[in-house]
């Protein structure tokens, strides 16, 4: 017999909770929802894992469609792919879709053996669960023990704070405010389909990325997220010739002490952030990825200016400190994107 339960509570979760998967104008934060069901499909993919729960209510079958975080999120909290199957009697708390429709972003699972998962980086036990899963395998300083690797090696965010890009609010020109306010996160999600993200929207990933040197001098920043490779042009022997627009635009770096230079044109992706803000093609961008003596840290900002969208110019990473940690054990993994078959 399939049991129902389903508990509401109203929490005003801060909006930092989805800040890594804009789904904040899907899922109502303000709202807490625990439903206890079993478990018949399960989707394990990037950008999210889906899952179906199927309660009674009435004598009627009901299933909830639950998204919770990424494949990669899941391995880096070290969480096997597999810690639910088909027939597995779960309960879950998350946040329910804004349109009613029986949708849910989860943050908690307790599991048939009484663990509970803690999927989000703000969320605490819901559960009264004293087994654990899914705390921060990421919580500690950066690792100082080379730093004569300098910048070459993967970087990782860490889970606990400080790593955000974006700013609390924007001085946005009269036509940006506008098309932010017309921007349905349903319709018009940026990356529907497994469509990869550009600049400087792919800079907010929180997954590993990787600088590498290259023989002609440049320099390839591998990330996580789509599988996206930036290459910054070190010299002008590796300069593009032809100076094409493109989703990542044409980058051309230098040094300044510690600090890599980094300054990005030609960009013609139309997406400032995944909140409806809009970016031009006389966007211009300056990053700074200054390392740390030791090499365990790697503190960033971006500058960047737009004057069809913003009245001044912004300083990205500013608030809350964006910055890298260095871990060895971790990888670049491939990402792994699988397009919804519903879309």
């Amino acid at each position: 017999m399939i049991r129902f339960l389903l508990v509401v509570l109203f929490f005003p979760f801060s909006t930092n909770t989805f800040s890594h998967h804009s789904v904040a104008g899907i899922f109502d934060s303000d709202i807490q929802l625990i439903i206890e069901g079993t478990v018949t499909d399960v989707v394990w993919r990037n950008p999210h894992v889906h899952f179906t729960i199927a309660t009674s209510k009435n004598n009627e079958i009901i299933a909830w469609d639950v998204e919770i975080t990424s494949l990669s999120t899941l391995r880096r909290r070290k969480i096997e792919s597999n810690f639910i199957e088909i027939g597995d009697k779960i309960s879950v708390a998350g946040n329910p879709s804004r349109s009613g429709s029986n949708e849910i972003y989860v943050r908690n699972i307790l599991l048939p053996s009484g663990s509970e998962i803690i999927l989000e980086n703000s969320s605490s036990a819901v559960f009264d669960n004293q087994h654990i899963i899914g705390l921060s395998q990421l919580e500690r300083a950066g690792d100082g023990s080379s730093p004569d690797k300098g910048i070459f090696r993967v970087w990782s965010t860490a889970i606990n704070a400080g790593t955000g890009l974006w700013l609390s609010k924007y001085p946005l020109t009269e036509n940006a405010r506008k098309a932010r306010e017309e921007f349905d996160p349903v319709k018009d999600g940026i990356t529907a389909n497994c469509r990869a993200k550009g600049m400087p929207t792919i800079m907010e990933q929180p997954y590993p990325m990787e600088f590498v040197q290259q023989t002609n001098g440049n320099i390839l920043i591998n990330l996580e997220e789509y599988n996206t490779t930036r290459v910054i042009h070190m010299t002008s022997d590796t300069k593009k010739s032809s100076e094409e627009k493109n989703r990542l635009g044409i980058s051309y770096g230098k040094w300044e002490g510690s600090s890599l230079v980094v300054k990005t044109t030609n960009i013609n992706w139309p997406h400032f952030d995944r909140d409806g803000i809009p970016l031009s093609e006389e966007v211009e961008i300056e990053e700074y990825f200054t390392l740390s003596e030791d090499g365990s840290r790697l503190d960033y900002r971006m500058h960047l200016t737009d004057p069809i969208n913003f009245t001044s110019p912004i300083v990205l990473g500013s608030e809350e400190g964006k910055h890298w940690l260095w871990y060895p054990e971790i990888k670049v993994e491939p990402f792994n994107c699988i397009v919804d078959s519903d879309t």
